[in-house]
This record gives structure tokens, sequence and C-alpha cells, in this order.
């Protein structure tokens, strides 16, 4: 029989049904295809029945990835241990929230280092049980509830086609299954609790955003008649007690001299000077018997001006080398300093103490706090 006569016998599904030499193996088609109408699932792909084969039973749908741990038992007892952590980390991300309300710094008895320390320890150990009880809670949750799996995903083009995408999202949902986060919502429910304080617990910082200094920061708590007392000792000066030239003593207002938050602003140094050393731009009428006063807060960054050199007259920032010539107004001579530090105007009263004659006339400390 010709080759001609043999196509015109063939029915048109078997003309046009594929051929392959025999010996050689079918078409491949991947591991996760579905047998369709007609086919049976063979090795590496898919066999067409034989005639009058009867189709068995459908052949089960294959998963890339396992959708339940080996030992549900062991399962359930961890997935009870990882929801107490998440359960923890909640009520650690509330304390946390309560310490920083609670634990005020500035308290009544001015005792502020150590009311800074118990607010320090209630905040960073709050905080950090809150990450540890996630983070041990998550362990649990990959280590022993989901199913090892070793994936290993082959090279391939940037420009994914829509098989690839189509796969990707089998995977994805594949994976959600895996992850058991849709079949125990016990652990979602307090993994969503433990996160929700957690991320919201830092808004509440943001209270120390405000409210607005204004212009507070222009001024101190100086005002007219109020002793300069000597820092530490807290006893009043006379200008007959300093009377040692090139000294400096550092000065702080009388009745604030237990007050932190007011001694950062109002703090100043005293300078005695030989007679004739006091130039221009200073004010001599705001000073007394060769005695100057200025802001010991320096007008970069607000570190202690606390150093003078008696032979120069400079007064030196040991932060970042600001230096002040103490003799002209303490104008500025080096350093990143924008402006010369101010100049408080000083008197005695009728016991002859050292007081100040008013507020500094120009805002004391960095030059970005003008902008309040």
């Amino acid at each position: 029989m010709s080759d001609n006569d043999r196509d015109l016998e063939n029915t048109p599904e078997e003309r046009h049904a594929p051929h392959r030499v025999i010996g050689t193996p079918p078409p491949a088609h991947g591991l996760l295809t579905e047998a369709g109408p007609g086919e049976r699932a063979g090795r590496g792909g898919t066999e067409p029945h034989s005639p009058g084969e009867a189709e068995g039973p459908e052949t089960p749908e294959l998963h890339e990835l396992p959708t339940d741990p080996p030992d549900l038992k062991a399962a359930k007892s961890w997935e009870r241990v990882a929801a107490a952590l998440f359960l923890i980390s909640a009520l650690a991300s509330a304390g946390f929230v309560a310490a920083y309300v609670g634990l005020e710094i500035g308290n009544k008895n001015g005792n502020v280092v150590d009311a800074t320390l118990r607010s320090n320890l209630g905040l960073g150990s709050a905080m950090a049980l809150a990450f540890l009880a996630i983070g041990v809670g998550m362990v649990i949750w990959v280590r022993y509830i989901m199913p090892p799996v070793e994936l290993t995903e082959e090279r391939h083009p940037m420009a994914s086609n829509p098989e690839d995408r189509s796969a990707f999202a089998q995977t994805l949902i594949e994976g959600a299954e895996t992850s058991q986060i849709t079949k125990r919502p016990l652990l979602r429910r307090t993994l969503i609790a433990a996160t929700v304080p957690v991320a919201l617990a830092p808004l509440v910082i943001l209270r120390d955003m405000g409210p607005l200094p204004g212009t507070s920061l222009r001024h101190t708590v100086w005002k007219k008649g109020m002793r300069l007392l000597v820092y530490a000792s807290n006893q009043p000066i006379t200008a007959a007690d300093f009377d040692s030239a090139g000294g400096m003593i550092t000065v702080v207002p009388e009745g604030y001299q237990d007050n932190d938050e007011q001694l950062a602003k109002a703090t100043a140094i005293i300078i005695k000077m030989e007679p004739g050393q006091l130039q221009a731009p200073t004010n001599l009428n705001w000073t007394v018997d060769n005695i100057v006063a200025y802001s010991k807060i320096c007008t970069h960054v607000g570190c202690p001006a606390a150093l003078y050199e008696q032979t120069t007259q400079h007064i030196l920032c040991p932060c970042h080398q600001s230096t002040f010539d103490a003799s002209r107004g303490a104008t500025v001579l080096f350093g990143p300093a924008p402006r010369p530090l101010p100049q408080l105007p000083i008197t005695t009263n009728a016991q002859g103490y050292l007081v100040a004659q008013s507020d500094f006339h120009e805002p004391v400390g960095p030059s970005f706090w003008e902008r309040g």
C-alpha cells in the first residue's frame, strides 16, 4: 500500500495527531501539568488513553510545597507556645507606652538623673521584651510549625512569560497554605495582636516633638535683683570676694540652683579682668569692678564653654574648639560658633552681692534657638 493510500485511510484525528519516532520519550509537560481529557499521567508528561480504555479516577492535584508539617500533634503544641510569646509581646508593648507616660523625667523632687534612669530602664526593658518575644515566636513558627522544605529555583529570563506568572501565583497560594497562616487562626490573631502595638508604640514618642517652644528659648530666668550664686556651693558672691584677676567662676540664678531644665539656659560665667583689659564691644555699664559675666552656653551647639586661658583672655568650648575673646565682648576668634557669647548685665545690691540687672538682651545658646 502506498503512502497516499495510508493517508486516505487515516481518520482526520489520526492525520492531525503528533507523530514521534519509535524509541524516543514523549514530550515533557512538567510535574504539575494536569492530564487533559482523554489523557493519563505518565512519566515526564501525558499519554493518550488507548481506544476503548476506561478513564480512571482524576489525578489528584500535585503541590510543589507540602501543606502540613510531618508531626501535627507537635505542631499544635508549638503553636500554643508561639501564641503565648506573641501575647507577651503585645503586653510588653503596652508596658512601653505605660512606662513612657507614667515614668516622667521632670518630677517634683528635681532628681532628674534618677527619674531618667528609671524611665530608660522601663522603656528599654519593655521594648526589648516586645521584640524578643516576636522574634522567638517567629522562629518557633518557621522551625516547628511550617513543614520543612527546600526549594531551588532555576535561572530563567528576566521577563516572565504568562505560564511563569501563573505558576508563581500558584506557588504563592501554596506557600500561604504551607505557612499555616490560613489554617491556624490562633497564631494569626496573636501575631497581629503582637505586631500592631509594637508598630504603634513609637508613635507615642512623637509627643516629644511638641508643643513648639515658641519664644521660650529666647529668655532665661534671670531678672533684675536676682543674686548670682556660685555653682555647687550655692553661695552668693560679692565683688570683694572675687578679687583675683584672671579667675573664672560658674554662677547660677538664685532660686533655680537645683532646676536643671532652667540651668541649661541660664548658667553663666564671671571673669575678673585686670584694669583696662575690657574693651568694646563689651558693655562696660554691665560690669562691676572689671568683673564681666557671659553666658556659659556655647552658641554653636550648646556645649558648656568652661575653659578660660588667663594669659590671652580666651574662653574655649571643648566640644568643637570655638574660641571667644573675653576682653572684647566674647567675640568669636576661632571655630564654628556663629556669634559671641551673650553678656549678662550685672551690678551689686545694697549688701554688696553681685546681682543681675536684667535677663540677657539676646538669646543664649545655639543660634537656631532664635528661630523658636
